[in-house]
């Protein structure tokens, strides 16, 4: 039970207690000791004042006179001195203090034998079988052998005297309270940076964020403790960052999944439509054979149409494809897009002259960017034969608005008749068509602009669409040039 109190007892307390028991055993210690050795020290100069009335007796003595004969007023201050005189074996031939002299042999008291052996001896306190009464002694060997004896009552007066100062009791009482203070101060201290530190300790085990802003004292303790904190404040910022990117990489994951579940089913939905028109057209050619010739050929060049859109979306969902999922994978080396894009405006021409539309190239070169050629020219493809197919207008201008702050900054636009507001936000979504039959008709995939988006994205870059003021669109691409070594 007395276990479980302590224990329950905080570490401060603990360290106070201990700290104060040894305080207290110290400042006992020292207590006793100089006690004793002052009591001692007081006794040994009452026996040098008595070791002086002995040696007068003794002197008297030696003169012939009696004891009653030798003059003892200057050792009044003393008291009532007892006297004993007694020979070399033991007797006590004189006493002033009895009328009958007892007959015991006193050689075996403490101060005789002293004084036999040594010449003179002392007992602090002694009671008296004779008188009944409890006397400090001291004796004195004589020359002749004689043992002179004085003795002085044990009284008040007496212990007074041979007790220990209090002053220096009160004095070591009062250096211990204040010990004591300071030493609750100290563990005090102490216990308060344990405890945090052990508030500190059952938070990290629970796994509860810690904001410690308040820091530990500059001593030992508190080094050790703020290490731990930073340690374990860097140990949390570690796991949520590594939480946070594994939430991210299942979002990105499960995006990607969501994005090519969607792909597949619009290509499912895209592939039925050319699929279902070859096979109706052919089923036909197969059921009338006896066809005319020119609807024959009609039939025919519809086939050749729709396997030709085939064609196509099957490209783009490889270059789709092939950017989700091995972008890094691509190759890349220093393109001029100048030359790039040149080739293809040339390519682009001929279907922009059949519908009137003039193209003007205004790319100033060189212009060299760190990527993939053919992503590159894809973008530029996609963006010129989108304008041709949709614009509606009869003028495409491609130009080079800044090469600045490490960007080249290229815009492609048209005349046409632009897009709606709420569609432009969607223009880059796979699949996204603002027209859907005039799409198909034109034959495009509805993956283009998407290709677009991707393979920019894929060199650093970036994409934004608008509407220009005076009619039709405006795409911005942005791309990171590489450094200059």
């Amino acid at each position: 039970m007395a276990t479980d109190s302590w224990i329950r007892l905080s570490y401060a307390r603990r360290l106070f207690v201990w700290l104060l028991g040894y305080s207290l055993l110290l400042v006992g210690s020292m207590v006793i000791f100089q006690y004793g050795r002052e009591k001692e020290f007081k006794a040994a100069e009452l026996n040098s004042q008595l070791q002086l009335v002995n040696l007068h007796i003794s002197d008297g003595l030696a003169e012939g006179k009696t004891v009653e004969q030798i003059d003892l007023d200057r050792f009044a201050p003393l008291g009532d001195i007892r006297v004993s005189i007694i020979d070399s074996q033991g007797k006590v031939i004189y006493d002033n203090s009895l009328d009958h002299l007892p007959g015991s042999d006193h050689s075996g008291r403490k101060e005789i034998t002293e004084a036999m052996r040594n010449g003179s001896g002392y007992t602090l306190r002694r009671h008296s079988e004779s008188t009944g009464s409890t006397y400090f002694y001291s004796a004195t060997r004589s020359a002749d052998g004689m043992i002179v004896r004085t003795a002085l009552p044990y009284s008040l007066p007496l212990s007074r005297i041979l007790e220990a100062d209090h002053t220096f009791l009160w004095a070591m009482g009062g250096l211990t309270l204040l010990f004591c203070f300071l030493g609750f101060l100290a563990t005090r201290r102490v216990g308060q940076n344990i405890l945090r530190l052990d508030r500190f300790a059952a938070k990290a085990e629970r796994g509860e964020k810690i904001i410690d802003t308040e820091p530990f004292p500059h001593d030992e303790l508190g080094d050790i403790s703020n290490h731990i904190v930073r340690l374990y404040a860097r140990l949390q910022q570690a796991v949520a960052d590594r939480d946070r990117e594994h939430a991210a990489a299942m979002h990105q994951q499960q995006e990607k999944d969501r994005i090519k579940k969607q792909l597949t089913n619009n290509i499912n939905h895209e592939l039925k439509t050319p699929v279902a028109s070859i096979h109706v057209c052919i089923e036909t050619l197969l059921t009338h054979e006896n066809m005319a010739p020119e609807k024959r050929r009609e039939f025919l060049e519809r086939c050749l149409a729709n396997a030709g859109r085939l064609k196509r979306l099957l490209a783009d969902v490889a270059i789709i494809t092939r950017m989700d999922d091995g972008g890094r994978m691509i190759s890349r080396s220093r393109v001029d897009l100048q030359p790039l894009i040149a080739e293809v405006v040339c390519d682009c021409t001929p279907a922009a002259e059949a519908k009137g539309i003039g193209i003007d190239n205004e790319i100033i070169g060189p212009l060299t960017v760190e990527g993939n050629a053919d992503l590159l020219a894809s973008v530029f493809h996609n963006l010129i034969e989108n304008a041709i197919a949709y614009s509606g207008g009869d003028s495409i201008s491609l130009k080079t608005v800044s090469l600045s702050s490490g960007k080249a900054v290229i815009t492609v636009a048209d005349n046409g008749c632009g897009v709606d507001p709420s569609h432009l936000p969607h223009l880059f979504e796979r699949f996204y068509r603002i027209d859907k039959g005039r799409s198909r008709a034109s034959g495009g995939t509805g993956l283009g602009l998407s290709i677009v988006k991707n393979a920019v994205l894929q060199h650093g870059g970036s994409i934004r669409v608008a509407n220009r003021p005076s009619g039709g669109l405006i795409f911005t691409i942005t791309l990171p040039l590489p450094r200059r070594e």
